[in-house]
């Protein structure tokens, strides 16, 4: 019998694979797409021409309390005839995105893939009929892409047995049944459909969850990362027995998602913000943020982030020494929405050019400053500093606060423009080399000595 491993199960085997030697290609990557696409996306927000109030419309199962049978019914029509995996891969890659991280299974319990453990999934309940996955698996390994895969591991609206966060009916769309909906939402755990309630949790864990997590964990090569989410009703028990089947993957990394607070995972997951300098305690960190309003596709939600927000967005979490994860949810067609298309592609120009102060950096080891962020690389015998401006300096003099080493260089990435400097004072062109966001890169003598820095002074949240 010929015994086929993986190359993480192959290093495993060898010994090779402490913990840092797994997040190595993590902490260097710094950016990537996170996609939430499935059977939602039909709906795009709207039920029975009732416009979803509330939360990502990913979720209008449950905010609109739509009957098992009938989303099912609904998901035949699903046929994204315009997926193209390979288009979708190309795009991350030349938006500077070095993993992608896609909903193999949302709340909604729909598998983009073809699974043994339910018949709820894309091969079997669409009239697509054929697995999603493989051919991204294939087009990541093309492109040098890291894959990583979101699964909703307790939370499970179609499948029986399956958690159901209790969110009410007039957080959704009300109509004039809410009152008796809600009332058996409060009595059944959060379920609104006798239908969710033919099996337990632990079956739903043992014959759903878990045979699920092994399908995905052996049947698309190497797996980077594995996406937990929402631990509703988790138990310990059933979380080790997630846990375990990541053996198949030795060399994936997981987040904090699975089942607070025992099972801590790799990566901590601040959603839709960005963390304060106080808040963050030195552990590996990911934000996943949205384009717009919402994760899936929705038509209504028009509300776009700038360019200029995204890239920002980008340096803030680099100069904190975190991940940043930004979200498309496409079309039912398989298509992108223009708006990300065109935010990828200009973020992609700009880190072309600027990406060497996001890749591979550290947090600032420095003051907080006024005119933008700052990134770091420590060299064999001194020091990188990347100077992010957001706020051009109207006097031509940009001040490096709380410096103590000496100065070697400075230059401008855009341009290789040679800058004069005086002290910590940089002398910069009258006009910014990027409207959005110009880099500057500093060459010091040996490892930063700065002056003491007070916590917390950076700002939270993101730059909307």
């Amino acid at each position: 019998m010929i015994l086929l491993l993986t190359c993480s199960q192959m290093l495993f085997a060898q010994g090779k694979l402490s913990k840092d030697e797994r997040m190595k290609w993590w902490r260097e990557a710094r950016f990537g797409m996170f996609i939430h696409w499935g059977v939602y996306a039909q709906w795009a927000g709207v039920y029975h021409g009732h416009e979803q109030t509330r939360g990502g419309a990913e979720w209008i199962m449950n905010r609109s309390k739509i009957p098992v049978a009938e989303y099912q019914a609904k998901a035949k029509e699903f046929n994204p005839t315009s997926y193209n995996p390979d288009l979708w891969v190309k795009m991350a890659k030349d938006a500077g995105m070095k993993y992608i991280v896609i909903t193999a299974k949302h709340h909604d319990g729909f598998a983009l893939f073809k699974s043994d453990a339910s018949k709820w999934n894309i091969a079997d309940a669409t009239a697509y009929g054929r697995d999603l996955l493989k051919p991204l698996a294939a087009a990541c390994k093309k492109y040098g892409i890291k894959l990583g895969f979101y699964y909703s591991h307790a939370q499970d609206w179609n499948n029986p047995g399956g958690a159901a966060a209790r969110k009410l009916m007039r957080e959704g769309w009300a109509n004039p049944d809410s009152t008796q909906i809600d009332a058996y939402t409060q009595a059944h755990n959060g379920h609104w459909d006798p239908a969710q309630e033919t099996a337990t949790f632990d079956q739903y864990i043992d014959k759903v969850s878990v045979p699920q997590v092994k399908e995905l964990l052996s049947n698309y090569g190497d797996i980077a990362v594995l996406w937990w989410d929402t631990p509703t009703n988790m138990t310990d028990q059933a979380a080790q027995k997630l846990q375990d089947v990541l053996k198949l993957q030795p060399g994936i990394i997981t987040n904090d998602r699975l089942k607070r607070p025992n099972f801590p995972g790799d990566t901590k997951t601040p959603e839709q913000k960005i963390p304060s300098r106080k808040d963050l305690d030195g552990k590996d960190w990911e934000t996943c943020m949205t384009m717009n309003g919402t994760w899936g596709y929705r038509t209504k939600d028009t509300n776009w982030k700038s360019t200029e927000t995204l890239i920002r967005n980008l340096a803030d979490i680099a100069s904190k020494g975190g991940n940043y994860l930004l979200n498309v949810g496409p079309k039912p067609d398989g298509t992108f929405p223009q708006e990300s298309i065109d935010r990828l592609g200009e973020i992609g120009k700009w880190m072309k050019t600027n990406g060497e102060a996001i890749y591979a950096t550290k947090a600032n080891p420095l003051e907080e400053v006024s005119w933008g962020r700052i990134t770091s690389k420590e060299g064999p015998t001194g020091t990188v500093l990347y100077l992010t401006v957001f706020n051009w300096p109207k006097d031509g003099k940009l001040e490096i606060s709380g410096l103590e080493n000496k100065i070697q260089s400075a230059t401008v990435i855009a341009n290789k423009q040679k800058l004069k400097f005086e002290g910590n004072t940089i002398v910069v062109p009258s006009q910014a080399p990027d409207a959005i966001a110009s880099v500057i890169k500093i060459e010091v003598t040996g490892k930063i000595k700065a002056k003491a820095l007070e916590g917390g002074n950076m700002k939270s949240g993101a730059l909307d």
